[in-house]
């Protein structure tokens, strides 16, 4: 059965090893150590190092490494080829050629997951998402709206995400992440962001605190009235032999049945998870 794509990126601070295991139990589908805005710059190198020294088969995370024009970037790519790293994330990935230099350092074994967080980014968007080694993109909304001086509010951003929903598919790479709800205290406002990401079109997204996780996951799971209408669905084409059929009033086309078989594969994905 293929592998899920993570619903769920939960972040913790590099310089926090102490933090680490506790993450890693927090439910969450992904883990990213941050060595990047989590890290103030005076903690940059005790934090690579904590990195370093923990990383571990046993429990792989993805890494975020430091911008590509930072002074920290070059040091992180010696990462790079270090058991336990699942990934990398690039913060405010701005063109292919940083996509290179990384792959080069991490190797095919650690997918690259670029951050949308800028408008360079923005603009090279589609030609990032077709490098090697780009295994899906993330939308840093927060840094993205300052870049582009926009209001704080989320209706602004639709065009932008539909736009890295629509790259992505062109790409042909996994749908992309949304950005992080920075109120840890209100699940109904996390729960409102992600839902609002999936209707878009995005397959997962980014938390900093480990109650969020729960909520993301759930998300972004098939609901029970999905799942029954899905069976329904499959039933009735199975009994129509790939005949023109109809599921609760409505018409059964392939896209109808695709969309089914692929709610119920999430579900078998999940179940076996």
């Amino acid at each position: 059965m293929p592998l899920l794509s993570p619903r769920s990126y939960l972040f913790v601070p590099g310089n926090r090893p102490d933090r680490f295991a506790k993450a890693c139990a927090a439910g969450a589908d992904a883990v990213v150590v941050d060595l990047e805005d989590s890290v103030a710059a005076r903690d940059k190198m005790t934090a690579r190092t904590a990195v370093a020294a923990w990383l571990t088969p046993a429990q792989p995370v993805l890494v975020r490494i430091n911008v590509a024009n930072s002074e920290w970037f070059r040091d992180d790519l010696k990462l790079g080829g270090k058991p336990g790293i699942a990934g990398v994330l690039l913060p405010k990935a701005g063109n292919i050629d940083d996509i290179h230099i990384v792959a080069e350092h991490f190797g095919s074994e650690s997918p690259i997951l670029p951050q949308i967080e800028t408008a360079q980014g923005f603009w090279n968007a589609l030609a990032m998402a077709r490098a090697d080694g780009v295994q899906r993109l993330l939308f840093g909304s927060i840094d993205f709206q300052l870049d582009l001086g926009m209001a704080a509010e989320e209706e602004e951003l639709l065009f932008f995400r539909s736009q890295i929903v629509l790259v992505s598919r062109l790409a042909g790479i996994q749908s992309p992440v949304d950005g992080v709800t920075t109120d840890i205290n209100s699940t109904e406002r996390v729960r409102a962001d992600t839902l609002r990401a999936k209707r878009v079109g995005f397959g997962g997204k980014m938390c900093i605190h480990p109650k969020q996780v729960p909520v993301i996951n759930e998300c972004f799971a098939p609901t029970a009235e999905e799942e029954a209408w899905a069976r329904r669905v499959v039933e009735a084409s199975t009994a129509a032999h790939g005949g023109a059929t109809s599921v609760d009033g409505k018409m059964v086309d392939r896209p109808v049945l695709a969309l089914a078989e692929k709610i119920l594969t999430r579900v078998a994905q999940m179940r076996h998870r």
